[in-house]
């Protein structure tokens, strides 16, 4: 990838806003922005690793819905009536797919969504009967975060708001308890997109970010450099997994409100952490994604509270705004 315009106009940009799904497209030399799920209340996307056409959606109350068109149409593929907070497709066997809903709970398919399952290992965890959410009434925990290492098939994450980080290490049918250094309110979750020993999250509790070097089974909470702590998404760079990216506020009415006071960071190795974005911190809006591409390292895309995407390619040093808007991204894919 180079820093092309045509390169750009290449990409689809995928976002819900407001529990609908907008896609971002270019066409005939302009950009165009259009609402292409809605009704069944979109709350949480993923791309299939391996199939850059397909893509999925967890829904407040109507299953998982899937696209094989890069976003342009939908259909259901199962768990209806579950509020599906989390997916995570398998960058090994694109039909084996893991659910994370509310209350907290895991489920499965191997068989492309034909077929779920639910893990009952996960409802074994230690300790989960103090799980609670403080974000949403009735307060009842659920699964915010699923990752699936790209070396080790059965090595499964979940990460809960608010409650634990647990592991499974033969594809979900057994959990550890929770993760000592990790995050327990996790608000994002995920593997490095090639080296399987690299995990990054942020979240609500402890420093703000997370780390860990071997495949999420022991976590530290690098904290030198960062001026808030509260966490609220995180990335790393697909060719360097010791660069790694994370959004904080002082707390959630200044990440979540109108009145935002964003904080965006870089780490690079063993180094303090920079602060890094478009104008001086605290910024106006809220990085609510983050997000890297395998084949283009340096790069970085930040979806904010209002629907603004900036990019930059040199790993946070300069940076561009893209010309659309999405309406405000609570989730956000670049296909």
């Amino acid at each position: 990838m180079t820093n092309g315009r045509a390169d750009m106009d290449s990409y689809v940009f995928l976002a819900i806003n407001n529990r609908q799904i907008v896609r971002a497209a270019c066409a005939n030399g302009g950009w165009q922005v259009e609402t292409v799920l809605a009704d069944p209340a979109p709350v949480t996307l993923a791309a299939d690793p391996r199939r850059p056409d397909v893509v999925y959606a967890g829904t407040q109350g109507n299953g998982v819905y899937r696209s094989a068109d890069r976003g342009r149409t939908w259909s259901p593929l199962g768990m209806a009536g579950k509020v599906v907070k989390a997916l995570a497709v398998s960058p090994h066997d694109p039909d084996v797919i893991y659910a994370g809903v509310k209350p907290a709970a895991v489920y499965k398919t191997t068989d492309g969504g034909q077929h779920w399952a639910e893990l009952t290992g996960f409802r074994r965890i230690p300790n989960r009967w103090w799980w609670f959410s403080p974000a949403e009434p009735p307060f009842r925990a659920y699964v915010n975060a699923l990752g699936v290492s790209p070396t080790e098939p059965d090595l499964v994450l979940a990460g809960v708001e608010l409650g634990a980080v647990a592991c499974s290490e033969d594809g979900g049918r057994t959990w550890s308890s929770h993760r000592r250094g990790a995050l327990r309110d996790c608000h994002s979750l995920a593997f490095h997109q090639a080296d399987g020993q690299w995990v990054y999250e942020a979240g609500g509790t402890g420093g703000g970010a997370a780390i860990s070097r071997d495949g999420g089974r022991t976590w530290t909470q690098p904290r030198s450099g960062l001026a808030q702590k509260y966490g609220v998404v995180c990335a790393a760079d697909p060719a360097r997994p010791e660069i790694w990216y994370v959004a904080l506020a002082p707390g959630p009415g200044k990440a979540y409100g109108g009145n935002a006071a964003a904080y965006l960071y870089r780490a690079s190795g063993w180094a303090d952490w920079e602060p890094i974005g478009w104008e001086p911190q605290p910024m106006g809006q809220m990085p609510r994604a983050l997000v890297t591409r395998a084949d283009a390292p340096g790069h970085l895309f930040v979806g904010t509270t209002y629907g603004s995407v900036w990019h930059t390619a040199d790993y946070g040093d300069t940076w561009q705004r893209l010309p659309f808007d999405l309406g405000g991204g609570l989730s956000l894919l670049v296909l």
